[in-house]
This record gives C-alpha cells, sequence and structure tokens, in this order.
C-alpha cells in the first residue's frame, strides 16, 4: 500500500508497524452481547477448527436435523438420552436466550453458552459468515495483562479447564454436555494452539511501571472467579465470568482509545520539535494513570464516544506519519509495542522534521480529517462499531418479550427510564455487584471497608465516591444481597462481605 492508497482508503487497511503494535486495538470490536463474548470465547479456546462465521450455519443445521428426526421419527443419535422432539423443547425453551426487539421476526437458535457445545451451533455476533472473533479480544488481554507469555499461556491454560465440563460441575451441566456433543460431534473440546502473531506482551518495564491497566486487574480477576466455581452451579458461575467479562473488555478497548490518542499527542509534537524524548516521559505520557471513563450514576456512553473519536483521530494521524515517513525515504524500521519504541519513533521523527514538513504532512492530515468527519464523530464505521461493543456488552439486554426483560442481571449500564430515548447511566446488576465483589475481597480473608469496592471499579476506569454508595442504588443492592455489614467504626459506616465461602466445599452433590 502506498501513501496516495492510503489517502484515497484511510480506514481499509493500516501500516504493518501500527497493525503489529501490542497496544493496536485487535481484533476490532463491533457487537457483541455478554453470552457471545462467552461463546467465542469457547470456540476461541477449544474449538480451534471452528470460525465464527460457521455458527450461524451450524444452527440451522441443526435446526433441520431436528426437523428431520421428527418428520422421519427416527431414534434419537447414540449417546443421546433425549427424541427429537424433547432436544428441541430444551434448546428453544429451558436454554432459550432472549432476542432483541429488532430480531423479533428473524428464525434462528440462540441460547445461553452454559456448556462448550453449545457454542458450536450459537453465540455468533452476526447471522452472516462475517463475524468478527470476540474471544480473540479476551485472549489479546489475557495476554497483555501477564507478565510474560509463560504467565500468559498458564492463565489460558487454567481457564481453559475451568471452561470445560468436568467432575467438579453439577449434574445438570454434565448431562448437557454430553447431550449436545451427542446430538453435534462435529468438534471436540481441546486446547487451541496460540499463534505468537496473535498475542501479545507488553514490555516489562512498560508493565510494571503502569498504574492503570484494566487487562492487568482483568487477569487477576480471572483467577478470583475460577476459584469460585466450585461454590455454585455451572449457570451461576457462567453469569459471574459474563459480568466480569463484559466490563473488563470494554474498559480495556477504551483505554487502548486512550493510550493511542496519547501516543499520537506525542508524535504531534514530535513532528513539531517537542514533546517527551525518553522512554521514562514518554510512558508518564502515554499511559493513563487514573482515568475516569465512567462515572457512577452517570451517563456513560457520550465518554466512551470521546474516547473512540480521540483513537480514530489518532489512528489516522500516526498511520499518516508512518506513511510519509516512507515516502520521504526516511521510513522508520521499529516497532510500536512500548514506551521505548514510541521514544524511538519520536525521536526519528524530530531528526527528519524537514522532510516531513515539506512533504506537507499537516496539510494532508487536515484534508483528510475533514473527508472522514463523520467516522471521526463515530457516525459510521470503526467508531459506531465500537460504541455498538460497548452498548450492547456493558447495557442490560434489550428483549423482545417483555416478560423476559428481566433475564440479564449482570448489567453494567442501564436505562434511566423507559422510552427508547432514555440515556443510559452506570448502574450495576445484582450478579455484576456479585462478582466484582468477590472479585475485590479476593485473597483478603474476611471483611473489608466500603473503600476496596470503590477501588476495584477505579480500576476499570468506574469512578464511584464511597460516601454515596450507602445511599445510591449500589447500596441498595449491596444490603439487599447480604454483602454489607452496617458498622460505625468503618469507613461510610460499611463493610464488604464475601459473597461465596473462602474455602469452597470439594463436592457441591454432597
Amino acid at each position: 500500500m502506498t501513501l496516495a492508497e492510503f489517502k484515497q482508503a484511510p480506514w481499509q487497511k493500516s501500516h504493518s508497524i501500527y497493525k503489529e503494535s501490542a497496544l493496536s486495538i485487535s481484533p476490532a470490536p463491533e457487537y457483541a452481547s455478554s453470552e457471545v463474548l462467552v461463546a467465542s470465547l469457547y470456540r476461541t479456546i477449544g474449538f480451534e477448527s471452528v470460525s465464527e462465521g460457521s455458527v450461524p450455519q451450524a444452527g440451522r443445521d441443526l435446526e433441520r436435523k431436528l426437523q428431520k428426526f421428527r418428520d422421519k421419527q427416527q431414534a434419537a443419535p447414540d449417546g443421546a438420552a433425549l427424541g427429537a422432539d424433547t432436544w428441541s423443547t430444551v434448546l428453544h425453551g429451558v436454554l432459550e436466550s432472549p432476542k432483541l426487539p429488532n430480531q423479533s421476526a428473524k428464525r434462528f437458535l440462540q441460547v445461553t453458552p452454559l456448556v462448550p457445545s453449545l457454542s458450536l451451533f450459537s453465540g455468533s455476533a452476526r447471522l452472516s459468515s462475517n463475524s468478527w472473533p470476540a474471544g480473540s479480544l479476551v485472549r489479546r488481554m489475557v495476554w497483555l495483562g501477564s507478565r510474560d507469555h509463560e504467565a500468559a499461556l498458564a492463565l489460558w491454560k487454567e481457564l481453559f479447564a475451568a471452561l470445560g465440563v468436568g467432575d467438579d460441575d453439577d449434574v445438570f451441566a454434565r448431562w448437557l454436555e454430553q447431550e449436545t456433543a451427542a446430538w453435534d460431534a462435529s468438534s471436540t473440546w481441546q486446547l487451541a494452539k496460540v499463534e505468537p502473531q496473535e498475542v501479545a506482551n507488553l514490555a516489562l518495564e512498560d508493565f510494571e511501571g503502569v498504574q492503570f491497566m484494566p487487562a492487568k486487574q482483568f487477569a487477576s480477576d480471572l483467577r478470583a472467579i475460577m476459584q469460585a466455581k466450585r461454590a455454585m452451579t455451572r449457570r451461576q458461575w457462567t453469569s459471574l465470568l459474563e459480568a466480569v467479562l463484559r466490563l473488563a473488555t470494554v474498559s480495556h478497548v477504551t483505554w487502548l482509545c486512550d493510550v493511542q490518542s496519547r501516543i499520537w499527542r506525542c508524535l504531534s509534537d514530535a513532528i513539531d520539535g517537542a514533546g517527551p524524548d525518553c522512554a521514562d516521559d514518554i510512558r508518564k505520557a502515554i499511559f493513563p494513570g487514573s482515568p475516569q471513563y465512567m462515572t457512577y450514576g452517570g451517563k456513560a456512553l457520550h465518554a466512551l464516544k470521546d474516547k473512540a473519536s480521540g483513537y480514530l483521530a489518532a489512528r489516522l494521524g500516526t498511520n499518516t506519519l508512518l506513511w510519509y515517513l516512507a515516502e520521504a525515504g526516511v521510513p522508520y524500521g521499529g516497532r510500536l509495542s512500548s514506551s521505548e519504541d514510541i521514544a524511538r519513533l519520536c525521536q526519528h521523527v524530530r531528526g527528519n522534521r524537514q522532510a516531513l514538513g515539506t512533504a506537507g504532512i499537516r496539510e494532508t492530515l487536515a484534508d483528510v480529517r475533514e473527508r472522514e468527519a463523520r467516522a471521526l464523530n463515530c457516525k459510521k464505521g470503526i467508531g459506531a462499531n465500537i460504541l455498538e461493543f460497548a452498548r450492547h456488552a456493558l447495557g442490560q439486554r434489550q428483549t423482545a418479550i417483555q416478560l423476559l426483560r428481566g433475564y440479564d442481571q449482570g448489567y453494567v449500564l442501564r436505562k434511566r427510564g423507559g422510552s427508547p430515548s432514555s440515556p443510559w447511566v452506570v448502574s450495576l446488576g445484582p450478579v455484576s455487584v456479585l462478582a466484582l465483589v468477590h472479585c475485590a475481597l479476593a485473597g483478603m480473608g474476611g471483611p473489608r471497608s466500603i473503600h476496596r469496592l470503590g477501588q476495584h471499579l477505579a480500576a476499570y476506569g468506574i469512578v464511584v465516591d464511597r460516601h454515596d454508595i450507602a445511599r445510591n442504588d449500589l447500596g441498595q443492592q449491596l444490603r439487599m444481597l447480604g454483602l454489607v455489614l452496617d458498622s460505625p467504626d468503618a469507613e461510610s459506616g460499611m463493610l464488604l462481605l464475601p459473597p461465596f465461602p473462602a474455602n469452597p466445599p470439594l463436592d457441591k452433590e454432597e
């Protein structure tokens, strides 16, 4: 690709150095509900041969197979305990996941991702063959949030073991996995190979020096959620996992948007001959210390839109700069994955200011931004997709059937009012409260001040004043769930209680 081609289609293809950065947003997020995140994670971690695009067709094939069995009154496949009619009732009744209002007229199989085999025919982001791999985003988070490749791989293997159905799962989950496999034995659950180019770790200096990184908090919370598995049923555990996934993925994408915007600020200053010039100063400049992406009780999507818009401007600017350097005959040959890398690029830009100035990089940037104003304002394309991802991942599921509107209890955003135009505000559902309190108290060994929950939410960019918790809906949720102990000796008068046993029983069936 050349500079001229980039000017014509700036979003179509990024410069290879930009694309291969550990800090790039890859894969590009689109629509995904919490259940899509879990289902895609199943496929990414344990069904290597199953592509995202094959899932909708697999669901249609299963429906036709069941209809054929019913029409010909055939016996169930080997290993299946239920007949076609009963199995269809389970899929469309017991396991069915509510459809969105705009999906009410569409016929497709959509079930809750309770066990891995269900993800073979349900839980795709789109009903077409070009769905994005949401599970790959989670995989990149595991690597970015781990100290090195070995630590990330160890956590990934632990997650694979936890997601699988074993003897420590409840009876229904074990039966369901066997029954699903009997009706659809197209793939085997086994740990998928992780290709080096699909993941990346931060440089050790950055990993240890960065104060705020949602992926790092997610890696810690993932371990806490896995440790709680034996204390509850499979359905309860997957609900907790969904709650953590939906908050962590959106916070991670927002953080990457923020980092990209800050990187471009440094590069833009370098074009003018200014800006930080050493790795330590770059690190302080590009990695946010304690950002406030959302405020509890406040509107959320406007702030997320600002970050997405900043990312788009940064992506446009950084790619333009890289293509201009190549066009000017002074290409940058390094990477864009660490503070050291950014410092080298800034130095390279400052050393070639004359060539860039002659080429008219500022004029080109202004022209491209003017042409791409709607995209930069998140009205279409990548920015609109990021906002759609955040809205559906965080927001409470809006269901086509009103009786099922309470199906989703792991939300982070809810509608303030019943009107379609009502704003989305930050308000945790009961399952999210349980999950985050458990993660906040993991390893603590007893009650802690309510301030601990505030700190944990802040690790994902959600700001909540601990003095307000006693009076807002978060305090009501905590009391309703029995997660607080009012104590005049504690800060704000409330102590957090662990929701699950510190040492869960070895066998829930006993």
